[in-house]
């Protein structure tokens, strides 16, 4: 065997979605985190196909590059993608970031445990609690996301438009007889696929299903579906405060009630609500796992050097 090229990550996982994260790529010049997130998908095309595509990774994955942080203020910076583009912010990614940064020691533990992320988006302040050199929570907050439309028709149901990290379409679980679980996976995707192609012409960028069953106890069970139709592992933060922002505009809850969001996959993510300066602000508690540190190489007479995707 030949070895080419060596590429060292580490992957994380928060509340069942996964991060591939890694920083030792070929030295590029920037000025900003912005410049480096419009050169990412052109300069490192080889380095994203080798490390998301399967045989290596699948098509659930999200890269993360870790690089030093442009702003003096921060603590690191992160640029998050899949495999079809950069993504200015992904909150999930953050957590995992901070995880393991701080597990690693690559990120001096501060005793007030506030650390700030650099993206694209914005510097993104997060609060790490660590016990016997594990981070066992991060919070992270999300200001942005209201309610843009209510009760829009689709089919034999309707929906509400809500801009968070994404456009999401949220649907009630009356939108299907299917259950929000395992069992009822194979006929989720299948309205899924087909809410997807009936939106195909808006702007909603995810669309997230619903059951409020359990909303007296203060929980919620929801899947959500990307623009691909690929089921998102996790409850989401993005979706999570979507449906917490749509649950507050039906009056259906109020402020500093804390919620549960489950997945169909039954993992879960906190979040709260706040009332402040005329808007609210959701935060999440969540905790990152490292589930592995490995190194990936290329052969150069590998038949597969771009792998493939398998949805």
């Amino acid at each position: 065997m030949i070895l080419q090229e060596f590429y060292s990550t580490t992957d994380v996982h928060v509340a069942g979605e996964v991060f591939r994260l890694f920083d030792d790529i070929p030295f590029i010049q920037y000025e900003s985190l912005k410049e480096l997130d419009e050169q990412l998908p052109n300069v490192f095309s080889k380095e994203i196909a080798l490390l998301l595509n399967e045989p290596r990774g699948f098509a659930g994955i999200n890269g993360c590059l870790v690089v030093p942080p442009i702003s003096r203020n921060s603590d690191a910076a992160a640029v998050f993608f899949n495999h079809e583009k950069t993504l200015p912010i992904h909150y999930g990614g953050v957590v995992a970031v901070v995880t393991a940064l701080l597990e690693s020691g690559k990120l001096k533990e501060k005793s007030n445990g506030t650390y700030l992320i650099e993206t694209v988006h914005g510097v993104i302040p997060v609060v790490a609690l660590k016990e016997k050199e594990q981070v066992v929570s991060v919070s992270v907050e999300i200001e942005d996301c209201s309610v843009l439309q209510t009760d829009v028709p689709l089919l034999d149901s309707s929906y509400t438009v809500v801009q968070a990290d994404h456009r999401y379409a949220v649907f009630d679980k009356s939108a299907t007889e299917a259950d929000i679980g395992l069992s009822d996976l194979s006929a989720l995707k299948k309205w899924g696929i087909n809410t997807i192609q009936a939106l195909k012409s808006t702007e909603i960028e995810g669309v997230i299903l619903m059951d409020e069953a359990a909303l007296a106890q203060g929980k919620i069970k929801t899947v959500t579906f990307r623009k691909d139709g690929w089921i998102v592992r996790s409850p989401g933060f993005g979706s999570t405060a979507a449906c917490f922002a749509y649950l507050l505009s039906k009056g259906r809850v109020k402020p500093n009630l804390t919620l549960i969001n489950e997945s169909v996959f039954e993992s879960f993510l906190e979040s709260k609500a706040q009332y402040i300066n005329g808007k609210y602000q959701f935060s999440m508690c969540a905790k990152g796992f490292i589930t592995g540190m490995q190194t990936f190489v290329l052969d150069p007479t590998d038949p597969l050097p771009g792998g493939f995707l398998i949805k």
